[in-house]
């Protein structure tokens, strides 16, 4: 449970990364979003500090913290779960890792959607409402339901363009999504543990096998990253 005051939102899933500052109800107070490719760790803190200097918030005023888990690519991911880890540990508030597949789902907020992201260069991941997210290879198309509606994310030229709006148009509610799932969560008692609050990547650099309970990778080489 948080302490009742403000909370911190950091999604740094795709490539358009979002920070959202809410009530611990979770109704929003200020938010910023930025195209950062995949250069998040550029930007992330002195945009953060910004915002709540801005709001008039000091970092020993929040309540808690939530983060966007995924799924996304190793750089983005890395950075924001880190970044939100270390603040949870030295303000020792309580942090939720929320699904941002999930959470852009429920901002898209029409009937059935299913949610297409980029795995790398090729191959796409597929997110369903309470099912695990799972890879559609490279030259293959999705299998959808007859009732589903598709909504893609960092996939121009990739997807059909009426998908490509309706993601665009989903993540403009991710934020709020975020902070209003992290605050039920928060507000419950339902924390994560530091140690254990892993994303869920879909691509890692060359030389990263896994990603293991800890959440964080193991290298297997000297493979470099991107």
């Amino acid at each position: 449970m948080t302490g009742g005051g403000p909370l911190l939102v950091v999604d740094t899933a795709t490539t358009r990364a979002v920070i959202v500052l809410g009530t611990a109800r979770g109704e929003t107070l200020a938010e910023r979003s930025w195209v950062a490719g995949y250069r998040h760790g550029e930007e992330l803190l002195a945009r953060t500090e910004a915002l709540l200097a801005d709001a008039g918030v000091g970092r020993d005023d929040l309540g808690g913290l939530v983060v966007g888990t995924g799924p996304g690519a190793f750089t983005g991911l890395r950075v924001g779960i880190a970044t939100v880890k270390a603040l949870a540990y030295a303000l020792r508030v309580p942090v939720a890792g929320v699904s941002t597949g999930e959470a852009l789902l429920t901002a898209a907020g029409r009937g059935r959607c299913v949610l297409l992201q980029p795995a790398g260069p090729s191959d796409r991941v597929l997110t369903r409402a309470g099912a695990a997210p799972v890879i559609v290879p490279g030259g293959q198309e999705p299998d959808l339901r007859d009732d589903e509606t598709l909504i893609a994310v960092d996939l121009d030229g990739r997807a059909p363009a009426e998908a490509i709006a309706a993601g665009a148009a989903a993540h403009d509610g991710l934020g709020a999504a975020l902070l209003r799932t992290g605050a039920r969560r928060l507000a419950a008692g339902d924390v994560d543990d530091l140690a254990t609050l892993a994303p869920e990547y879909v691509t890692l650099p060359r030389g990263v096998r896994e990603v293991p309970e800890d959440g964080g990778v193991a290298l297997t080489g000297t493979g470099r990253g991107r």
